[in-house]
């Protein structure tokens, strides 16, 4: 069976590596589609993404496009490559029916959580922004919704409470190109029966942007912790302190403090320094420890450095 890959960054590459390496004599990779090169970097050098990297380093073919439904040569390339079966692996783009159809197979989509819950571009951010303590992978049909087809096969992981974004990425990643290669055979023989998605309990993740990041120290402890873990590393977690933005990349829940401090009803004040953390409050008189921040062109340092460098007192704010 011919296999046309589509993806883009580093979550498809253990999924695209997966492929590579199967052994199946059925299956054989004939191409990828990927984004264009992008500027990345502080020189803004012109980068190719991770997916075609590894593509052109094991001899694939590779067609890019900014926006394949509109660029002239792309059903040339898919007609050419002439795929049973097109993988998708967090591509970036929203594909036509004259391209997801093209296979008699159809078009498989590898999506990092269990739908319906979280359709959308930031399924792990938001996993993690509502405190979820499981989620995992769905192998599902293209259809022209988005996220919405038949699914084919899911596989569940557990959240543990301080996992980030990144950390659960790298989970899910791997563990959906696992699925990729356990649901292929079975479901090319047509043992493999798609169930529809239910509508009602469907949820959406919509695509975080940088000014999403600002912490609101109103809110519970458990709450900036999730929003915190949800945003590293991007867009990542900001705050104010002493007129500069700083970006705050751990932390962890603390029930009580040692001492005689006590809340006082000002989310966002220090009320402890420890050996290696700063305890503030937040909403409902609850207590976060930050244990690594980020000042403006600095590095990422633990909570003793910024103490030592920033030196700030119990009974200052952060914003």
């Amino acid at each position: 069976m011919r296999v046309l890959f589509l993806g883009t960054p580093g979550f498809a590459i253990p999924s695209l590596q997966a492929l590579l390496n199967f052994s199946n004599p059925d299956f054989e990779l004939v191409g990828v589609v990927s984004q264009p090169d992008r500027p990345a970097g502080r020189g803004q050098k012109l980068t190719p993404p991770p997916v075609k990297v590894l593509a052109e380093q094991s001899g694939l073919p590779v067609f890019q496009s900014e926006r394949l439904r509109d660029h002239p040569d792309a059903l040339q390339f898919l007609r050419e490559k002439d795929p049973q079966l097109i993988v998708i692996v967090a591509f970036g783009q929203i594909l036509t029916p004259e391209f997801f159809d093209y296979p008699t197979l159809g078009s498989l989509n590898v999506h990092a959580s269990l739908l319906p819950k979280y359709r959308g571009a930031a399924p792990i951010t938001h996993t993690l922004i509502n405190g979820e303590t499981q989620t995992g992978v769905t192998i599902m049909k293209i259809d022209e919704g988005m996220d919405t087809g038949d699914i084919v096969s899911q596989g569940t992981v557990a959240v543990e409470e301080n996992t980030t974004q990144g950390e659960l990425e790298d989970l899910l990643a791997h563990q959906g190109a696992q699925l990729l290669i356990q649901t292929l055979p079975p479901y090319a023989k047509g043992e493999m029966r798609p169930q529809p998605q239910d509508q009602k309990k469907a949820t959406y993740a919509p695509r975080m942007a940088k000014q999403d990041a600002q912490i609101d120290w109103n809110r519970s402890a458990p709450e900036i912790h999730n929003w915190i873990r949800a945003l590293n590393p991007w867009p990542t977690a900001a705050a104010h302190f002493q007129g500069q933005k700083v970006k705050i990349w751990r932390s962890r829940r603390v029930e009580e403090i040692e001492g005689d401090s006590r809340p006082s009803g000002r989310p966002g004040v220090i009320l402890a320094l420890g050996p290696d953390e700063i305890i503030v409050e937040c909403g409902q008189t609850t207590l976060l420890s930050l244990g690594e921040l980020q000042l403006p062109n600095r590095a990422r340092v633990s909570a003793r450095d910024f103490v030592n460098g920033v030196k700030p007192r119990v009974g200052d704010l952060f914003t």
